[in-house]
This record gives structure tokens, sequence and C-alpha cells, in this order.
């Protein structure tokens, strides 16, 4: 994943927890700016521990983060769980289903 991708998958996690970047800053243990300087690309990129913290606060996971597409995570698991359960012939018609 490129530095972008991931400084924009951390911003979309942010906004949706309703948090503001000094909030989040502050929930990582960090000064009140990390945040703002990581999204406005001020030259450093995050550890490895600091997106582990960044997630823990976002209530996130790095499934999720690591998702193709993290608004899609929770629907797709979700149905991914239903299939688990899901007897042979009824997942065969659901592939017919759905290549129409």
């Amino acid at each position: 994943m490129e530095l972008n991708e991931l400084i924009n998958k951390i911003s979309t996690l942010r906004v949706r927890e309703g948090l503001s970047a000094r909030e989040l800053s502050f929930r990582i243990g960090k000064n009140e700016s990390y945040i703002n300087r990581l999204e406005y690309r001020k030259n450093f990129e995050p550890s490895f521990s600091v997106i582990n913290d960044i997630l823990e606060a976002c209530n996130s996971s790095l499934e999720e983060f690591f998702y193709y597409d993290m608004n899609q995570y929770k629907v797709d698991k979700e149905i991914l769980e239903l299939l688990k359960t899901t007897p042979e012939n009824k997942k065969k018609a659901i592939i017919e289903l759905l290549k129409k």
C-alpha cells in the first residue's frame, strides 16, 4: 500500500469515528498536531506500532484497514459469515442470482 493510500485510510477512519485530528493524536499518545502533520503529508511515515494504535483508537482492525474497500468491509464480512452456514444448493443459487 502506498503512503498516500495509507494516510487517506487513516483519515477516513478518524472521520468515521467522529474524532478530530487533535483528539486522535492524544488518544494514541502523540502531541496534538501529530495526526494533522501526518494527514497533510509533512514528510514522515507512521510506524506499524502507531498504525496499530490508530486502529485501536478508531475501533478498527488490521483486516478492515487493509481490506480493498473499508466502506464495504462490514457488509462483506457479514455476507461471508452467513455463507458459512448456507447449504451448498443455496450457495449455488446465490451464485446464479449474482451472475444475472
